[in-house]
């Protein structure tokens, strides 16, 4: 029997998904088992991290079911980047893990970001990364690390369970910001500021290579074949842009997740504000990713807190979104002269502003739940404009195509707003779980079914539609953006004023 199939597993922030691929691209099968996030104080984000292997495990026995298990020939994973957990000798987690949203270092930031920092890693100073978490921990619970037999992001834990080995790709260890973006490899400079060492993390792999063989007896728990190759994933911004097929220069990915993160690929290591630096799914080359901390996060917001749309006492099979987007459709560019500026979370690229808020400028007694919607659909829209411009602009690089991904991707009216504000096509993802897809990739080239990453990206990724700009709407947009770009300047000095008048 031919081994054709591949099993990709997605660790987000709020699930693990399995899916079945095909040599085309095609998901033949999927689970998806949830666990919980928990915030014990503000600000602070935190898992189990044993949630992250029942549920993996619980989501793969359920999708291998329904399909011939001889034909499976390799498995690979990516997750929730800067997440990670310490676990002790037993390989047991020592506490639970911290995520990648969680914004407790503020003062580990401010003492040890830096210019070098950001230098070695490509990481802007900011709250992100995790080693700013691990410098907390020496500050607050030194007795965690003195504990520590292995630091893992969420790829080296699920590894160490289906093999046995501590290994992950430089590619799921870099998003912690312990990683020298010009050797792949470790920082001893940055380990030893945090008490660390190389030993106490798992030994790094290329993506895309095979790290181990699923052990006998989780093979046969899970419904495996038997020495199932495990192949190296990656964070989940540099999966999705494997699985857009966008891995040529000039190609943006545009994930319209619960954070807009957008990316393109390059041949040469480059550092700057306008983008944070990764390794990227394909080996010794880098993706240049732009972040917006509020996505669909600021659109389920509203929803949840002010829009009152309860669908279902109106009798509609639609959601929310669906009635609030047929609204905001009727409306000109422009909302009305309502604008939004989209830092629910902060400011990331450009300004790494953890002070920076959210705002809403132009309020008139005309505006109503349809005009705030449609109006933070636009400010995401400016906001990504600006970045990809700054990104333009620091790599010397135009963006020729984007293609877009993710929830978000789903909203017509919000693809058609993207399209005009940033003057170009906007291409949408035939496959929904592109993010998973990119695993798929890499999982089908490392054994053989494609015969290496590039090859297996373009022939199992496809476009299902494009939203041309509608030349109507480019001027008024234009004069907007024009106008978008001058409200964080203008607010940027009250920001830190009001958080320093919360904090006392």
């Amino acid at each position: 029997m031919t081994r054709d199939l591949v099993i990709g597993v997605d660790a987000s922030t709020t699930a693990a998904k399995a899916v079945i691929w095909n040599s085309e691209g095609l998901p033949l099968s999927q689970a998806k088992s949830t666990y919980p996030l928990s915030t014990p104080q503000p600000g602070w984000g935190e898992q189990n991290a044993e949630d992250w292997w029942d549920a993996t495990a619980n989501s793969v026995r359920r999708a291998v079911q329904t399909v011939d298990t001889s034909r499976i020939a390799a498995i690979s994973i990516t997750h929730q980047r800067e997440t990670f957990v310490c676990v002790d000798k037993e390989n047991n987690p020592l506490r639970p893990a911290m995520l990648w949203l969680d914004s407790r270092a503020v003062s580990e930031v401010e003492e040890f970001g830096s210019d070098r920092v950001h230098a070695i890693t490509g990481k802007p100073v900011n709250l992100t990364p995790a080693w700013y978490k691990l410098l907390w921990l020496q500050k607050n619970e030194p007795e965690t690390l003195e504990r520590t037999f292995r630091v893992t992001d969420v790829q080296g834990f699920i590894v160490n369970r289906l093999t046995g080995e501590w290994v992950t790709s430089y590619g799921s260890a870099d998003p912690l910001g312990v990683i020298d973006m010009k050797t792949f490899d470790y920082s001893d400079e940055l380990l030893d500021l945090a008490q660390l060492s190389r030993k106490q993390f798992p030994r790094l792999a290329a993506p895309g290579e095979i790290i181990g063989t699923v052990s006998a007896h989780v093979a046969e728990e899970l419904g495996l074949p038997k020495d199932l190759p495990v192949v190296a994933g990656v964070g989940d911004g540099q999966s999705a842009q494997l699985g857009t097929g966008g891995i040529f220069p000039g190609t943006y990915y545009l994930n319209l997740g619960s954070g807009v993160v957008s990316g393109t690929i390059s041949d040469k290591y480059a550092f700057d504000k306008a983008f944070r630096v990764l390794a990227a799914g394909i080996p010794h080359k880098y993706t240049f990713e732009t972040f917006i901390g509020g996505g669909t996060f600021n659109l389920q917001w509203f929803i949840e807190k002010f829009a009152g749309v309860d669908t279902k006492a109106l009798g509609l099979e639609l959601s929310p979104e669906q009635v609030l987007e047929t609204a905001a459709a009727q409306l000109k560019p422009g909302a009305e002269g309502l604008m939004a500026l989209p830092y629910w979370t902060g400011a990331l690229t450009p300004f790494w502003d953890h002070h920076a808020r959210g705002a809403l400028i132009g309020f008139t007694g005309r505006h109503g739940k349809s005009h705030v919607y449609r109006a933070m659909l636009e400010g995401i829209a400016f906001e990504q404009r600006f970045l990809t411009e700054g990104a333009e602009k620091a790599t010397s690089t135009k963006a020729s195509e984007i293609i877009a991904l993710g929830g978000g991707s789903r909203s017509k009216v919000w693809c058609q707003i993207i399209a005009d504000v940033m003057q170009r096509p906007v291409k949408v993802v035939r496959e929904s779980e592109s993010t998973c897809l990119g695993t798929g990739i890499l999982a089908s080239a490392a054994v053989g079914i494609h015969k290496d990453i590039e090859y297996a990206a373009r022939a199992m990724s496809g476009v299902s539609s494009v939203f041309e700009p509608d030349s109507k709407n480019i001027s008024v947009y234009q004069e907007l953006y024009d106008a978008y770009r001058m409200i964080y300047p203008a607010l940027r000095n009250i920001f830190p004023v009001v958080s320093k008048a919360l904090a006392e």
